[in-house]
Order: C-alpha cells, then sequence, then structure tokens
C-alpha cells in the first residue's frame, strides 16, 4: 500500500478544476505521486489503522517570504514514512513490506528522551508521544506561525485517548515546543538539554546544503553520549541528490564525533535499493524515493 494513503486534506471534496485535476494525479500518471501535503488553509487528517481515531495536523501560515522559504507548511513523505516505522517498531507490528535492517534496526521509542528538528507538522513527534517515548521536544526555526501550528498539532495530537490500548502516551509535563536554529547552541534550551537526548528525529532536512554544518553541530550537541543513542534521517530526492549527500559524507559527520550506521534507500511503495551518491532518476520517478539513515556516535565514553 502506498505511503501516502494514510494523510488527506481535511476536507477531502475537491472544490475545483484545479484541485480534482490534482486529487486524479495517481490515476493519470501512475509513477507520479505527491511528495509534500496541505496548506495553511487546510488541515491534514493522518489516519492510521493502529490509532483509535485519526489525528488532526494544522499547517504553519508563515507571512514573512524568508519563513515561507524554509517549507515548514507543508507535510512530506519523509515525515510520513518516519511515523510508520515509530509506529511498527514501537507497537511490534509488521509493516507492509519489510524494512531494510529491520532486526538491528529498530525505530522503537518508548521509554526513550526524543528531539525533532526542523520539525514542520511534528508528526513523527506526534507518534513517539503517543506510543510511549518518556520525553517528547520538538523544534523548528523560531518564527512565530511554524511554532503556533507545532503548539497547536502537539497539544492536540499527544493526548492518552489517541494512543492505542496498551500504550500510554508522553504526560503533558515532559512535551515542550521550542524554537532552535541550527547550530545555534547558546541559548538556555540549548545549553540546558546538551547531550539530553536517545533519539533524534530529522524528516526532509537536508535540502539546504549550507546548513548541513549547522545540522551536524546541533545533533551532536543535543544526541546523549551513549552507544545506543541514535539519529534517524529520512529524507525525500524531489530538490536532488546532490544537495542532499554532502550530509553523509564520513569526514563531515567524522569532525563532530558521528558516523552512519545504515543508509538505505526505500519508495513509497516500500520497494528499496542500496543508497547511492551519483544515482540519476527523472523527477517523476525520484518524487516517490527517500533516503533513510541511522547516525550514530563513533566512541563514547
Amino acid at each position: 500500500m502506498a505511503l501516502t494513503w494514510r494523510i488527506s486534506l481535511r476536507d477531502d471534496s475537491p472544490a475545483g478544476p484545479e484541485d480534482f485535476f490534482g486529487t486524479s494525479l495517481g490515476v493519470i500518471f501512475p509513477d507520479d505521486i505527491t511528495n509534500q501535503h496541505g496548506d495553511a488553509e487546510s488541515s491534514l487528517v493522518y489516519t492510521s489503522p493502529h490509532l483509535p481515531k485519526p489525528l488532526l495536523i494544522d499547517l504553519a501560515d508563515p507571512k514573512e517570504e524568508g519563513d515561507r522559504e524554509l517549507f515548514s507548511h507543508n507535510l512530506w513523505n519523509a515525515s510520513l514514512l518516519l511515523a510508520e516505522f515509530v509506529e511498527a517498531d514501537s507497537l511490534g507490528v509488521p509493516l507492509d513490506r519489510p524494512r531494510e535492517q529491520q532486526e538491528a534496526l529498530s525505530f522503537d521509542v518508548k521509554g526513550l528522551d526524543t528531539l525533532e528538528l526542523g520539525a514542520g507538522t511534528a508528526l513523527p513527534s506526534i507518534m513517539s508521544g503517543l506510543f510511549g517515548a518518556r520525553r517528547v521536544v520538538v523544534t523548528d526555526y523560531p518564527a512565530e506561525p511554524v511554532l503556533k501550528a507545532l503548539r497547536t498539532n502537539v497539544e492536540r495530537g499527544i493526548k492518552q485517548d489517541n494512543s492505542p490500548k496498551g500504550s500510554t502516551a508522553t504526560l503533558s509535563s515532559s512535551i515542550l515546543v521550542e524554537g532552535h536554529a541550527w547550530g545555534e547552541l547558546a541559548d538556555s534550551f540549548s545549553v540546558g538539554n546538551q547531550h539530553s537526548f536517545d533519539r533524534i528525529i530529522l524528516a526532509d532536512c537536508l535540502w539546504m546544503p549550507w546548513q548541513h554544518v549547522n545540522l551536524h553541530l546541533s545533533i551532536a550537541h543535543f544526541l546523549r553520549k551513549t552507544p545506543q543513542a541514535r539519529c534517524w534521517v529520512v529524507a525525500g530526492f524531489h530538490t536532488g541528490r546532490e544537495k542532499m549527500k554532502g550530509f553523509y559524507e564520513a569526514e563531515a559527520l567524522r569532525k563532530v564525533g558521528l558516523s552512519v550506521e545504515y543508509i538505505w534507500e526505500r519508495d513509497c511503495n516500500g520497494e528499496e535499493r542500496a543508497w547511492e551518491t551519483d544515482r540519476e532518476d527523472d523527477i517523476t520517478i525520484r518524487k516517490r524515493w527517500l533516503v533513510v539513515a541511522s547516525l550514530k556516535w563513533i566512541e563514547t565514553p
């Protein structure tokens, strides 16, 4: 089943010719798939067979052009994939199609402290909160429209009555939404949370290569200094492979003490293939694919 089947507009009845066309793309062009979802005027609905009811997701309405250029006012397929991985491993239920390193790499969040960088809509964090994370911290660029949408989604989403039977939602006292600009680590939030998180989540944060160094700095700052700590990174290829690949370069990661544990590619139907830095796909095909990676410390005390 396609990755995007779980997401829909709150009012899913097309209003005009453009909307009818947009909702029919998968029929007209079977190889095409929507990789970004929603806008400020249309809330999204996320439906999972393992949740007691659908989740309502608001999108930010940034007013400043610089804020809009961050594209945090859409939900991207990387968030959908991470949400499914967290759900499957935390509940112990199978994915529709098995995952690379299914046994060696777990996305179970129960009892862990999680941090999401560049959260956008916070869907992976909301799922972490519903499936038993001990602490959930959600961050994005410190623009108030972005943070307002995050607060709404997190407060409405992470509630016990949204959790499946047998799961315990994260307590509201252990949930935080905070502004964070990558690489800026001298503020009180950053200083107070250094090496505090067992899992760091990144969903579609790699399309700005000039920010990769800052991302590395933030990951290394917040990731707990234990052999078990991991950073999960999922990103789509819609802006091109060239812009993303530098993030994973071994030498760049080594400068902050990190390394790639696993990395592979998965498409929206669950097909998988090896990660390659120079594969050429046309734009329709590359929209279907995402790269999935797990980062860890090279050494820990």
